[in-house]
């Protein structure tokens, strides 16, 4: 019997394969980067086919730096950047076009049109989200409209679509050949597509998004087996037994298992999502309502969600688009050399505001100029703005939910940075804990795939691996903690209606 699970994380800038022990230690990892494509303003793709073909490359890799063979691996689980949108041939196995990322808002005059009949919030009821360029539905449509003779394959029942979890599975379990068309509900609640009670695909929704059914995948739990690899190749063989969306992934790998316990995640963007239970939340605070996980036949757990979509990003910019700094982890240094942000505030609405205000026409800004402003303090106002755009959205959810967040699990590339987990800890004004294991994404899925198979036994198990690295304690003092989230909330109105 194999002793370790292995995770496919299949991220926005990154595929990367990880393998766990029972205690839910990394043994290994392999990771390689893939292209972002910007065709123009506002559009971003990937290419499915360079994705697939570096999973095949990492999970050989990780497997090697570990020097283990593959009947040392009982299973795998798969995570993924969520919304990119993949439709391809169900005979060929290719892309009828690129994949349009989670970010990408080209869809921005579909889901308006969607909004002239019912308002932003038409779909909510049923799907927990509102009308937004964000989600999976309008993609499809996009593609069906925009590329020539496609609307009428996926009518004739030729195509499929795939978030990047449904693209990969199928891949590895045989493509043309017999693959899997397979998603889960953490996935799926994420199109807006899916009915949130039933879990199925709601024909209404797709009709009025304008999507045929039978381009959609069969939506099955989060935990289960599912198929196998494909007999050749790597990891050949092996049941693939967990999917989780990577934020919710990671909220599971956080071990929030019970209704009030909440994670926040620092990558590309950052998303808090808050265990609400059997029962899911319908947010009145610009919060999505989302599937937290289903495993096997227990019954669906809910969350809130409140996405933020530059964050992490907003540092690559500063390094690639700007220069300022050479590397990602440079600007803490760069950060600490001065007192506080100058009076700058940056507000990084590139593609747009997410939750909690859903604002499609807003654009970028860096408010609070003058000519006493250094490197220094628009370093600063970068890393701030990550803590700022989080506690508007941690606010929304202790307006929703009415229970007040006692503290916040970390996890994600950013929380190696001391100086953002102490400021983040001053905003909120509650302790910042960042857990052993950071990389919580894969261990979510890992989690997912090892309880299907008998691995781990329960969810306590996830809970008593979980260990705390570090806490952030909160020392701004409650004045100025009031000053400086009013000054952002004002600069954050200074975006609104950029685009006409």
């Amino acid at each position: 019997m194999g002793s370790y699970i292995a995770a496919i994380d299949q991220g926005t800038t990154s595929t990367r394969c990880m393998i766990f022990d029972r205690a839910g230690q990394v043994v290994a990892v392999d990771q390689i980067e893939h292209r972002q494509i910007f065709p123009q303003a506002g559009w971003v793709e990937h290419d499915p086919s360079e994705i697939w073909s570096n999973t095949r490359q990492v999970c050989a890799g990780a497997l090697a730096k570990a020097d283990l063979v593959t009947s040392e691996i009982l299973a795998c689980g798969i995570t993924n950047q969520r919304e990119t949108t993949v439709v391809w041939d169900r005979k060929t196995g290719k892309p009828v076009y690129n994949a349009i990322v989670w970010q990408d808002t080209r869809t921005d005059e579909i889901v308006s049109s969607l909004a002239k009949d019912g308002g932003q919030n038409r779909f909510q009821a049923k799907t927990g989200l509102p009308l937004a360029t964000y989600f999976s539905g309008p993609k499809i449509r996009w593609i069906l409209d925009n590329v020539d003779g496609v609307r009428a394959r996926a009518e004739n029942g030729e195509l499929l679509f795939g978030t990047m979890d449904t693209w990969v599975l199928w891949n590895c379990t045989g493509g043309t050949e017999g693959g899997l068309h397979v998603t889960d509900p953490t996935n799926a609640s994420r199109t807006m597509l899916m009915d949130l009670e039933t879990l199925q695909w709601d024909p209404e929704l797709c009709e009025q998004i304008g999507v045929p059914m039978s381009m959609l995948p069969e939506i099955r739990s989060s935990s289960e087996v599912y198929g196998h690899f494909r007999e050749r190749g790597v990891l050949g063989g092996i049941p693939i037994s967990g999917i989780l969306g990577d934020q919710q992934a990671a909220t599971f790998g956080q071990a929030c298992l019970s209704p009030g316990e909440a994670k926040n995640t620092y990558g590309t963007g950052n998303f808090v999502l808050l265990n609400t239970g059997t029962e899911p939340v319908l947010s009145e605070n610009g919060l999505l309502t989302t599937v937290g996980y289903k495993i096997g036949e227990n019954e669906t757990v809910y969350c809130l969600e409140g996405s933020i979509a530059v964050t992490g990003s907003l540092v690559q910019w500063l390094r690639d688009n700007l220069g300022l700094i050479g590397s990602s982890p440079e600007i803490e240094q760069v950060a600490a050399t001065v007192e506080d942000n100058g009076g700058a505030y940056f507000v990084p609405a590139f593609s747009g505001l997410f939750a909690p205000h859903w604002r499609a026409d807003a654009r970028g800004a860096i408010v609070g100029l003058t000519r006493f402003v250094n490197r220094g303090h628009v370093a600063r106002a970068v890393l701030e703005a990550t803590a700022f755009q989080t506690r508007e959205v941690i606010d929304a959810m202790n307006a929703d939910s009415g229970v007040p967040l006692k503290s916040l699990k970390v996890d994600g590339g950013m929380v190696a940075n001391e100086l953002l987990m102490q400021f983040q800890a001053d905003i909120l004004g509650v302790p910042v804990i960042r857990p052993t294991v950071a990389e919580t994404t894969a261990l979510g899925a890992a989690y997912a795939s090892g309880l299907a198979v008998g691995f781990w036994e329960s969810e306590e198990d996830i809970r008593s691996n979980w260990s705390k690295d570090k806490q952030w304690d909160p020392q701004m003092a409650p004045d100025r903690r009031a000053h400086e989230y009013h000054q952002w909330q004002k600069a954050v109105t200074k975006t609104f209606d950029w685009v006409e």
